[in-house]
């Protein structure tokens, strides 16, 4: 080998260890300056844990304060590796844990002394106030876990207007899904260091962002008159052999509602949503549903024509069972003939044919106007999610036709909710003014309380206008022809409906829905009922399915409100 080779050979190797340093040290400037934050976020990340702290659920209790659905928050507390923990800080831990926990403190420091390497339960299901001082003590080695489920100390109550909430604690159905917000709070973060295996380093830094707790919410539901009417429901869906039905009693003056129930339901307290079946039972009926109200629809008609001076109670008419409209023929609902009758004996005898005649004598453009004015064809405003609107046709539609005027006057033809039914009829027991309903009185929160007052939507028809409807209403109750509804000592006004199920572009002559709505007491309405039955089996006829219902209700209402009769005489007398 020749000396010039040799150099050149030393020249190349210096020339590769040179670019090879070069190389390693852009290498090294690359990764420490250039790409300095990205890997100081890596680190940080597995260095630092972050974690979100879940506020307290808050309640929903009813409107004297019982607690409907509450939040119980347990701890459950274990044991990790002590290779990391010192004699000292293990006895005191030991110490503190000891009465906690149910074991001696030569027992957990013998836990500590193991060495163990996974979890090691020591106490499960640990009260609230006990398991936040833990929480707060961050003794070495210890693992505090929150356990969080939503309870029901009046089981099933109200099951479809409360609503359930899923693992994460955030609301799925109903109050709990409609005030989540309200009622989920803000969740907090803590922020500590870890070590190679991802537990928390006991003597490491800690940032703790407590979270803020979610308010509670007081509802216009009474607990009393809610258990009340779902036993009453139960029993009349039983005893009917229904497809179900719903029961709603409201506050005339406010529109707060008392209470509200629906049949079929759900277990509350023993969820499935898995099963795709129980789907259905979790909608709230009474806002979502639509149904034809039948005959209770001759009270906004009668309300309207008084209103607008277009008759009075004892304006007449010749019924002879039935009339022609447009080549139709409307019949009686029991296709007898009435003879001479006047317009309080059209209600007491649910007349097709006179309420037909009242609405002529207000004509499409006066009617369909106090059909809105009373709420039908447009949401209630109630503060629930899922409200149905309804379904009305008015001379504006492309698809009315003059024989709508005839039909609607007597409930046929039109959809609305029970919630608008109720509503409307509301608006009659409180002097002609239309209120919106609500199910929220109150927002209780850790920082500030809020409260909802009573908004009366419009003056549908005069005070007196109202009051002339309610004695109409009370002779539909005590002059008519099962008296059914009839409570004793007390005066209370009532109409029956009886609504054709449609089906197939026509109505099914099997199936019916009975119905009841009234108030009382006559001089000064406390309560407003509706009582719908849908397809019962042994009766068709709102008079006989839901009027003894409306009674044994209101007879209820009466003792529960401390209503005095006004007729002491005649307690305890049977009709």
């Amino acid at each position: 080998m020749t000396e010039g080779t040799s150099t050149w050979r030393l020249a190349l190797l210096a020339l590769l260890l040179t670019g090879s340093a070069l190389a390693l040290i852009g290498r090294i400037a690359y990764l420490q300056i250039i790409e300095h934050d990205t890997f100081a976020v890596q680190a940080a990340e597995e260095h630092w844990e972050k974690e979100s702290i879940l506020p307290h659920r808050g309640a929903i209790r009813d409107r004297h304060g019982h607690p409907l659905a509450i939040t119980t928050t347990t701890f459950d507390i274990s044991l990790h590796s002590g290779d990391t923990v010192n004699p000292e800080d293990a006895l005191r831990a030991a110490k503190v844990l000891s009465p906690v926990v149910g074991k001696s403190v030569d027992q957990i420091i013998g836990l500590y002394n193991k060495g163990i390497t996974e979890a090691v339960p020591l106490k499960t299901g640990l009260s609230f106030d006990a398991g936040i001082k833990l929480e707060q003590a961050y003794l070495p080695g210890v693992e505090v876990v929150r356990q969080v489920r939503r309870s029901y100390p009046e089981g099933n109550l109200a099951a479809q207007l409360i609503g359930f909430v899923g693992k994460d604690q955030r609301g799925l159905s109903g109050i709990e899904a409609d005030f989540n917000r309200e009622l989920g709070g803000r969740p907090g973060q803590v922020v500590f260091e870890r070590d190679t295996e991802g537990r928390q380093i006991p003597v490491g830094n800690r940032d703790e962002q407590p979270p803020t707790d979610g308010s509670d919410l007081i509802l216009t539901i009474d607990r009393f008159v809610q258990r009340l009417i779902e036993r009453e429901l139960e029993n009349a869906v039983t005893q009917h052999k229904a497809a179900g039905g719903t029961i709603i009693v409201m506050e005339p003056e406010t529109g707060a509602i008392l209470g509200l129930a629906n049949r079929p339901t759900f277990d509350l307290t023993n969820l499935n949503l898995a099963d795709e079946r129980q789907m259905r039972l979790y909608r709230n009926r009474a806002i979502t549903d639509l149904y034809e109200p039948g005959s209770i629809f001759k009270v906004f008609t009668m309300a309207a024509g008084l209103q607008e001076k277009r008759f009075s109670p004892t304006s007449a008419i010749d019924c002879k069972g039935y009339v022609v409209k447009y080549g139709w023929p409307i019949r009686t609902w029991d296709g007898s003939a009435h003879g001479r009758e006047t317009m309080t004996d059209v209600l007491i005898h649910s007349c097709n044919v006179g309420a037909v005649w009242a609405s002529d004598q207000l004509g499409p453009d006066l009617f369909y106007r106090y059909v809105a004015d009373f709420g039908f064809g447009q949401p209630s405003g109630v503060d629930l999610g899922g409200e149905a609107a309804g379904q009305v046709r008015t001379p504006k539609d492309k698809d009315w036709s003059p024989i709508d005027l005839s039909t609607n006057s007597f409930g046929q033809g039109l959809n609305a909710t029970p919630l608008q039914v109720i509503t409307a009829i509301n608006a009659i027991a409180n002097g002609g003014k239309l209120m919106r309903p609500y199910v929220v009185s109150e927002v209780q929160g850790p920082t500030e309380n809020r409260r909802f007052e009573p908004v009366m939507v419009r003056q549908v028809v005069s005070p007196e206008t109202a009051r002339t409807v309610t004695e109409m209403m009370n002779a539909v109750v005590e002059k008519g022809e099962n008296k059914m509804a009839v409570v004793p000592g007390y005066h209370v006004a009532g109409k029956t409906g009886t609504a054709q199920i449609s089906s197939g572009g026509g109505y099914t002559s099997e199936t019916t829905i009975a119905s009841f709505a009234g108030f009382g007491p006559l001089d000064h309405p406390r309560f407003t009922i509706l009582i719908k039955i849908d397809e019962p089996k042994d009766s068709p006829w709102g008079g006989m399915v839901a009027s003894p219902i409306f009674r044994s209700i209101a007879e209820q209402l009466f003792v529960h409100m401390n209503i005095a009769p006004s007729d002491p005489g005649v307690l305890g007398k049977t009709n």
